[in-house]
């Protein structure tokens, strides 16, 4: 595999060192490259899928991929794309969040198999036992002040503040390039639009201090963005987590099936391992038929698929089925919760509380009288089927696997009623 051209066609480049270079390297054998991680919430995001999918790309083509979690960096804090200063983390915190991210590393590389396995390293391991003096006797002299402020991480800062932790991030950062250098023979570093300016002074402290002359790769992917502005991996409630814990598989499934036509083609050239050639078919099919939605599907399900699992992405399939096409009374305990995860809920301790009060209760109206009114004009949904009948106890309402009432105002206003045990 050309995996530099394939990159290419797909758009994930964004710079990079000498192409004539970077391509005779590749292709004259395996190759070792990283990518670091800094441990800043206890999961990675979709933010970080983008130079993961990279990685596993490059094992894939029979490259050694190395993935870096920041443990040492992640102390300190990045500037790179922060308007102002990080909030410092305790280590112990930090020590968490490294291995919770070191778990999830797996799902997308593999670490095991005899051929080619990926490796995990951890940059606290060489720089929570650095020496300060040493430290800046040793290597600090390889890094002029001129050049360090003129590196866009920093000089964006400058005017609103930048502390000296957070200048000195470069030079950790290019620490960790030397030692895996040394330690792996590596000479690539990847990462996002925003990390150029680290990975080159690394390349250049690497230079600096080779007893003999080493060629040094960078490569750095595209801001993702979404064609209305808005920023790529937000939603209302918040990042798109990887952790099935911060976020379910179904809302995970449901953020990707939403994707909008003119941001589908470039996502599933970024996202999936989904051929260019069958990529280009959906693009057709995103002309002339939209609505179908055939190119958002295959988006949300090979990206479920890669990041939660065979299983999960069944789940999320029929939770949308139900939700959308009807069929509530078909999904399971676990597949309730997780598709109504966040509306509204409420839990009945009284099987004879009224369904006017429960309705009050779990938030969708404001008052009984409002109630009765939703109830008498067929606003109101019980389990997807309309329900007309003022006086009603949530006794005589058939319950979801014995213990769930989905309630339904108007077209799109979910709530959730929990039966006590």
């Amino acid at each position: 595999m050309d995996i530099f051209q394939e990159l290419k066609d797909r758009g994930l480049i964004y710079q990079h060192t000498d192409e004539n270079a970077l391509r005779n390297r590749l292709s004259s054998g395996p190759m070792a490259l990283y990518c670091g991680f800094d441990p800043t919430a206890d999961s990675l995001h979709i933010g970080h899928l983008l130079p993961l999918l990279v990685l596993r790309r490059f094992q894939l083509a029979g490259h050694k991929s190395i993935a870096l979690v920041g443990g040492g960096t992640g102390l300190i804090g990045d500037p790179s794309g922060k308007a102002s200063e990080r909030t410092l983390n305790p280590k112990e915190i930090v020590e968490q969040w490294a291995q919770k991210i070191k778990n999830q590393f797996g799902r997308f590389l593999d670490f095991e198999t005899g051929d080619n396995p990926a490796i995990l390293a951890n940059n606290y391991d060489w720089l929570g036992s650095l020496q300060v003096i040493e430290f800046l006797r040793d290597i600090g002299k390889y890094f002029p002040l001129g050049a360090m402020l003129a590196k866009d991480s920093v000089e964006s800062r400058l005017s609103k503040g930048i502390s000296f932790t957070e200048f000195s991030y470069m030079i950790l950062q290019s620490y960790d390039y030397l030692k895996l250098n040394e330690m792996y023979g590596c000479e690539m570093q990847i990462g996002g639009s925003d990390q150029w300016g680290n990975i080159t002074a690394g390349i250049e402290l690497i230079r600096r201090t080779a007893v003999q002359e080493k060629e040094m790769h960078g490569l750095t992917l595209p801001l993702v963005t979404k064609s209305d502005g808005t920023k790529f991996g937000k939603t209302e409630g918040g990042a798109v987590w990887l952790d099935p814990e911060k976020m379910s598989p179904y809302k995970f499934y449901q953020f990707w099936l939403n994707t909008d036509d003119k941001d589908v083609v470039k996502f599933l050239n970024y996202f999936t391992f989904i051929s260019i050639e069958e990529i280009n078919e959906l693009a057709q099919g995103v002309e002339k038929e939209p609505e179908k939605r055939n190119a958002q599907r295959a988006l949300a399900k090979d990206v479920t698929k890669l990041v939660h699992g065979q299983e999960a992405l069944e789940r999320a399939e029929k939770i949308t089925a139900a939700l959308f096409g009807g069929g509530l009374g078909n999904l399971t305990a676990l597949e309730i919760e997780e598709g109504f995860s966040d509306v509204p809920s409420a839990t009945i301790q009284s099987p004879e509380t009224s369904l006017v009060d429960a309705l009050v209760q779990v938030g969708a109206v404001s008052s009984k009288r409002q109630a009765r009114e939703s109830i008498e004009s067929g606003a109101i949904y019980i389990n997807d089927i309309r329900h007309s009948i003022v006086d009603s106890a949530v006794s005589q309402l058939e319950r979801l696997d014995q213990k769930y009432l989905v309630i339904r105002r108007g077209k799109k206003n979910y709530y959730l009623i929990k039966f006590e045990e």
